[in-house]
């Protein structure tokens, strides 16, 4: 039976004594809102991930609330609320550092259109602020293990969806019909595989079956929000899962052509794995609690398509990290017009690709000058990388790991032990450039 069909039944309330969510694991500030909310007279829940994340004894990185205030209601209740967005308008009540989101309880899509619901003609949802009851935000919400409610007046849970079977499954499943709803909202896809890599769930056959049909849909979709589904897929230490996932649905195509179009050919006989390399070590980070950026980030997802045109101006006679920028300038400006990437990003990424070829000249004092850059560390983790995928010599990999860790002695003595030939080819070059006829 479709999901949707079963809205008129009465939701499968959980109590306390039943399920495992203890209020000790609840955010304090999230609490105080739940409370305000309650005492002022509103229903107040506690829902989505951080109730699926409790039930699955996860620590949940946020807390939202679903109320029937409206947003000034909520704004009035407290002095530190904003309201945002035109698409959806929610609250957001901040303290200190957390921010707690509260939403107004959505009418489902139906009752949305009968009182003029804003849609375009592919069925994308323009604007969603036609306020509802709690049973149709439930089944306005996208997957039925976020469609979970932890009501504040009796601590138990409300599931309109049978989410908490779906939970106890491993299933990941939409609510509704998996056609429409990805029209409504095509960022639903990459929702689908995010959330399946995170928790280590399936996605439902039905739900799985038409994605790659409707991947164009993502087409469509503002370059500044994919930027931030593409931070939330990749940086959260499940970025490998995803990317393969990604490609098995034709999704990352429509976010990194460039680049899906070279994962599909192979060099000198070898597959291209580079991207697996970086996302693994990217995964291995998180999980270590150690930082990574998104310049780090895309200039592994762009690696390949700037490699492969920096060879082609290398061959015309132009400098190795000259090439590989003008390469990322031909690159970045078709790339942002699918997934933006702002400038504060797209600058330290142009020089982690300018430095590579500077780890080739291994004479004189230029190693030491590279050290003393302040991109060095991420365009040395770079080239690690390329030396696992088999771009770049081993050898030049631990010659540079061994010598940023020793002291000045064993620079010089690295320094001198380096291959002499590799000079001679930097000299010759240089020879080169000075002769070509267009030095």
């Amino acid at each position: 039976m479709n999901l949707q069909e079963t809205s008129t039944l009465s939701p499968n309330i959980v109590p306390r004594a039943d399920h495992n969510i203890s209020r000790t694991q609840i955010s304090e500030n999230a609490l105080k809102v739940l409370y305000r909310l309650k005492t002022a007279g509103y229903e107040s829940y506690l829902v989505g991930g951080g109730v699926r994340d409790l039930l699955l004894g996860r620590e949940p990185k946020d807390f939202d609330i679903a109320t029937d205030a409206r947003p000034e209601q909520v704004h009035a209740l407290f002095r530190n609320c904003r309201i945002i967005g035109r698409r959806f308008r929610l609250a957001h009540v901040q303290f200190g550092g957390e921010i707690i989101e509260v939403a107004t309880f959505r009418a489902n899509q139906d009752a949305a259109r009968e009182v003029g619901g804003a849609h375009n003609d592919s069925g994308r949802i323009l604007r969603d602020n036609t306020y509802g009851t709690l049973e149709q935000d439930a089944f306005r919400r996208d997957f039925t293990v976020n469609a979970l409610y932890y009501d504040i007046r009796d601590f138990s849970l409300r599931d309109y969806v049978n989410g908490i079977a779906d939970l106890r499954a491993g299933t990941l499943r939409l609510i509704g019909e998996p056609q429409i709803r990805y029209r409504e909202d095509p960022v639903r896809m990459l929702r689908a595989v995010r959330f399946a890599a995170k928790l280590g769930f399936r996605i439902h056959p039905d739900t799985a079956a038409p994605i790659s049909a409707l991947s164009t849909l993502l087409d469509g979709i503002p370059p500044a929000r994919l930027f931030e589904e593409i931070l939330k897929l990749f940086l959260y230490g499940f970025g490998l899962q995803s990317f393969e996932s990604l490609r098995h649905f034709g999704l990352f195509a429509r976010l990194f052509s460039r680049t899906d179009a070279i994962l599909d050919t192979e060099e000198q006989g070898f597959p291209h794995t580079f991207i697996a390399e970086a996302l693994a070590s990217t995964d291995a980070r998180v999980n270590a609690d150690k930082s990574v950026t998104p310049a780090f980030l895309f200039a592994a997802l762009l690696w390949e398509p700037v490699r492969q045109q920096a060879l082609v101006l290398e061959a015309q006679g132009m400098h190795p990290g000259e090439a590989l920028r003008r390469a990322a300038d031909e690159i970045l400006p078709e790339q942002i017009s699918h997934v933006a990437l702002p400038r504060r990003f797209a600058t330290p990424m142009i020089e982690i690709y300018q430095l590579q070829p500077r780890f080739a000249q291994r004479d004189g004092k230029r190693p030491l000058r590279l050290l003393a850059h302040p991109r060095f560390r991420a365009a040395y983790d770079f080239l690690m990388l390329r030396a696992a995928a088999g771009e770049v010599d081993t050898e030049l990999a631990r010659w540079w790991t061994e010598f940023q860790n020793v002291d000045a002695a064993g620079q010089s003595s690295l320094l001198n032990a380096a291959p002499a030939g590799e000079r001679g080819r930097s000299r010759r070059r240089r020879r080169r450039r000075e002769t070509s006829p267009s030095a």
